[in-house]
């Protein structure tokens, strides 16, 4: 009766274990550029790629598991919610060659990025290659002609995105080598609605775009930016320790200091 009682002990924490563990995978989408695609992982899918399974670009990237994003979702344990990344995009409506990027912005889609706990707005390169407008400093009541300038086109992003997405921590990654003017303004709009901005830095890159080494890279910068803000969330699963508590009552065993432990 004992050994029934065990074991039925048993199948109810595993199956908690198990239920905890399958709510407890944090969604990450991404609105990114082209150092975000990769073919078949975009929503939609009718954005523009650079990362394809067959190069068709000077890169050694020749598989999803290689990019930062996939490295980062996989090292913790996450789930990709929606990869919203277009290749070449700006975040204003101004692009290459003055062209009207107002369908493809970062602005057009910073609505459609589902659901997300987690989310990694990385851009801005663009707008520094194709010398997009700077703009002016502006919080509130931006106009069309706005938006096609930087900095309020940025203001005006992160002002919808903290409010549309008050359930997800939202987290800038700003590419190395850009214009100072970008640099300074991405810095200075992040702090302004106190968005961590995570400036990345030697990143090995092969005709202007990571290589393996510099996904790898970028996963680890972000990685490294986290811990240092203690919110990596690469701790002791309460529930799997829990777990292992109920094994330790049955075997007689019993743990009174157990502490919840985050790194």
């Amino acid at each position: 009766m004992k050994k029934a009682s065990s074991l039925l002990l048993l199948v109810i924490l595993y199956s908690t274990l198990c239920i905890a563990q399958s709510q407890d995978h944090k969604l990450v989408s991404i609105l990114g550029d082209s150092y975000s695609t990769f073919e078949g992982y975009l929503q939609p899918d009718t954005n523009f790629v650079w990362y394809f399974n067959t190069p068709q670009h000077k890169t050694d990237v020749t598989s999803v598991s290689q990019t930062w994003w996939y490295k980062f979702i996989q090292d913790n344990n996450y789930q990709l919610a929606v990869n919203n990344s277009f290749s070449g995009s700006t975040i204003c409506n101004t692009g290459y060659r003055k062209v009207d990027y107002s369908k493809r912005s970062f602005i057009a889609r910073m609505n459609n990025l589902g659901n997300p706990n987690v989310i990694f707005i990385f851009g801005a390169t663009n707008d520094s290659w194709a010398g997009a407008p700077i703009g002016e400093y502006k919080y509130g009541d931006w106009t069309k002609e706005d938006l096609y300038q930087f900095r309020p086109a940025m203001a005006n992003m992160l002002d919808s995105m903290t409010a549309n997405y008050r359930n997800a921590k939202i987290y800038f990654l700003l590419n190395d080598s850009l214009k100072e003017s970008i640099n300074e303004s991405v810095l200075t709009i992040c702090k302004y609605y106190h968005i961590d901005c995570i400036s990345l830095h030697n990143i090995d890159k092969k005709a202007g775009h990571p290589s393996i080494k510099g996904m790898e890279q970028i996963n680890d910068q972000i990685k490294e930016f986290l811990k240092q803000k203690g919110s990596n969330n690469l701790k002791i699963d309460k529930q799997k320790q829990n777990y292992n508590d109920g094994l330790s009552y049955i075997n007689g065993e019993t743990n009174e200091d157990y502490v919840d432990s985050f790194t």
